[in-house]
């Protein structure tokens, strides 16, 4: 059985490295297309200057690339992590959002690619921003994929 966005966004609302930094996913569309995260300033996720701590700005990012694609592609392809990159661009104070949205292009730009290549190595951006839409961290996550092999 899959799972459905609106249950998995309950579990990782519940999951604990989520919820003990904070970290609220909002809206996962039903089409696996976007997705939406939060994550407000609070005493136990911030760090010593009282800025958000730079490892739960990552953290809120980090799962989503790779279940968006993982979903709009289907059972037929692996998709990995690979690497991750962050660039702080300014303190994050206050409330700070990431959207993530995926280009149905992209997706059957990395279908194609998979049926020609043995792997496929793609990343993906997202900025982090704060409740002015000033960009806070800009995050960077490359996937590995590829199609399964058919049975023997």
């Amino acid at each position: 059985m899959r799972i459905t966005p609106r249950r998995l966004r309950w579990i990782f609302n519940l999951w604990p490295p989520f919820l003990f930094a904070g970290i609220r996913v909002e809206h996962i569309a039903a089409d696996w297309s976007c997705a939406r995260v939060r994550m407000d300033l609070r005493w136990f996720n911030r760090n010593y200057v009282r800025t958000h701590f730079g490892g739960s700005l990552f953290a809120m990012t980090d799962p989503f690339w790779m279940l968006l694609v993982m979903e709009s592609l289907g059972r037929d392809y692996i998709v990995w992590d690979k690497a991750g990159e962050i660039d702080f661009v300014r303190p994050g104070r206050g409330r700070v959002r990431a959207e993530f949205r995926l280009d149905p292009h992209a997706v059957e730009e990395i279908r194609a690619q998979a049926g020609r290549e043995r792997r496929v190595l793609h990343w993906f951006e997202v900025d982090v921003v704060d409740a002015e839409g000033e960009v806070v961290a800009r995050v960077r996550k490359q996937l590995y994929i590829r199609r399964k092999q058919p049975p023997v």
